[in-house]
């Protein structure tokens, strides 16, 4: 009794540590795997069952050792040992050929390297063992199992929320910076509301002490309306009309004429070309201050009897503010 129990003891700890250095791998996950020649017959092949998988089985002298591949056909007679001459074999089923059990293979070897069994044989008393390993282990085998399910889940659950949680993270990093630009935006535009691009002017020209539209000033006029017209985005447009003179005459006059000159741009493009009034900026006259030309000549005095209408966008309105536009 005490040799069975010292024979369950010591494979008890030999199966708990195949268990635990990963026995429930796959065979082709196998390192240290003994290699039978194609063809080359095995007789009286002895060790122990480490690991059983359907219609295979491992079998080795020592833990940690070489383990080789026997595998069992249809044909695999497997029978317990002679007991003297008065007592035969006993038949079992492949069923009986548990982790634990001490036993000896005939049979040949494949082409990859593993044993075809045609006989198995073992000891009556040495499945006794095995059978109360079995049933000790089991036990121990399941709860364990059961318990690195239950780690796995954990840390897949974990996992998952990790990264949900870093999802969430980077999706509230996006929208802070969403909001973020959309407030720079916004306060640029803000900011950009006494702000704006030149973007076209055109000169009007007068005769001398005269603020009256002539013909090649009404057609210069006209022009801006339609260039105005023509421009696919409206937003933000605005229109400048400012006045100047040349130096003949007294500067209170020069103003004078300079502002009428202005007015008179303005009152064309409203009544004849409709150009709505919060389009034009507050009319103003130079006088004769920041001459186009030096006015010691006729012709420098022709360029400064002029009207400047500069064509501008806001930039707050349009929304151009800091983007290069």
């Amino acid at each position: 009794m005490n040799n069975v129990r010292y024979k369950i003891l010591g494979l008890a700890t030999v199966a708990i540590a195949f268990m635990f250095a990963g026995a429930v791998h796959t065979f082709a996950q196998e390192a240290n795997v003994n290699k039978v020649g194609n063809g080359q017959k095995v007789k009286k092949f002895r060790g122990v069952v480490t690991k059983r998988q359907g219609e295979m089985f491992m079998m080795g002298d020592t833990m940690g050792g070489a383990q080789t591949v026997v595998i069992m056909t249809p044909a695999t007679e497997v029978k317990s040992h002679k007991q003297g001459l008065f007592r035969g074999s006993k038949e079992y089923g492949q069923t009986y050929i548990l982790r634990g059990l001490r036993l000896e293979v005939d049979g040949v070897g494949n082409s990859e390297g593993q044993i075809v069994a045609d006989d198995i044989r073992f000891d009556e008393q040495d499945l006794r063992t095995a059978q109360a390993l079995k049933n000790t282990l089991d036990p121990i085998e399941a709860e364990t199992n059961a318990k690195l399910k239950a780690q796995q889940e954990e840390q897949e659950r974990l996992a998952g929320q990790l990264a949900e949680t870093t999802a969430v993270a980077n999706q509230a990093r996006v929208d802070a910076k969403k909001a973020q630009d959309t407030a720079d935006y916004a306060n640029n535009r803000i900011n950009g509301l006494d702000d704006y691009d030149p973007i076209k002017t055109i000169t009007v020209y007068f005769v001398t002490n005269s603020s009256t539209l002539g013909p090649k000033a009404r057609a210069a006029v006209d022009g801006v309306a339609a260039w105005v017209k023509d421009q696919p985005d409206k937003k933000g447009w605005v229109v400048a009309v400012i006045g100047y003179a040349d130096s003949t005459g007294n500067t209170a006059r020069n103003r004078t004429l300079s502002e009428a000159r202005a007015n008179n741009v303005i009152y064309y493009l409203v009544t004849k070309h409709k150009m709505p009034m919060q389009r034009l900026v507050q009319p103003f006259g130079y006088g004769q201050l920041e001459p186009a030309a030096e006015n010691k000549t006729a012709e420098g005095r022709a360029k400064n009897r002029r009207v400047e209408i500069r064509l501008m966008r806001n930039k707050g309105i349009a929304g151009t503010v800091g983007n290069g536009n």
